[in-house]
């Protein structure tokens, strides 16, 4: 099958390791029968790592827009690993707190999350490890809107 020259692109190479890492790193959560997706366990993540987190910070966070964090948040309500309640301070935002049964399943997906990240890194130095992050924020840069105003 010839090769387009879209597939060329390093931005099809980024796209595409995106996807496949998103998708191995699904599938070995799936092994481990952890009942949540990537961003799911993402956003239990920075739950329990800042319990104070607004879901407009999350969403910025992961690149998501508020209406997908806010129904993600609701599926892990439903499951019992998030509380929400009324903010006192603002009736129309909530207070998240992450539940004990929340705070296990964090702890039980670090290793997961963190054998995938050292999987996928597998073979690279310390320095192209160092290099490609600093490429990307390159990258970032060179398309983040103030840069063009």
């Amino acid at each position: 099958m010839p090769i387009t020259p879209f597939q060329h692109s390093v931005f099809y190479a980024i796209e595409k390791a995106i996807k496949v890492y998103r998708r191995f790193a699904q599938d070995q959560i799936r092994k481990e029968e952890l009942d949540l997706t990537i961003n799911q366990a993402l956003l239990l993540d920075l739950l329990a790592r800042d319990p104070g987190i607004s879901q407009n910070e999350m969403a910025q966070i992961l690149f998501k827009d508020l209406a997908a964090v806010t129904r993600m948040m609701e599926i892990l309500v439903k499951r019992g690993y998030v509380v929400r309640s009324p903010n006192p301070d603002d009736r129309r935002k909530h207070l998240l707190r992450i539940t004990h049964t929340g705070e296990k399943v964090v702890k039980k997906v670090a290793p997961v999350t963190a054998k995938n990240r050292f999987t996928a890194l597998q073979g690279f130095t310390d320095a192209e490890t160092v290099e490609l992050h600093r490429l990307l924020e390159k990258l970032i840069a060179n398309c983040t809107t103030e840069n063009h105003e």
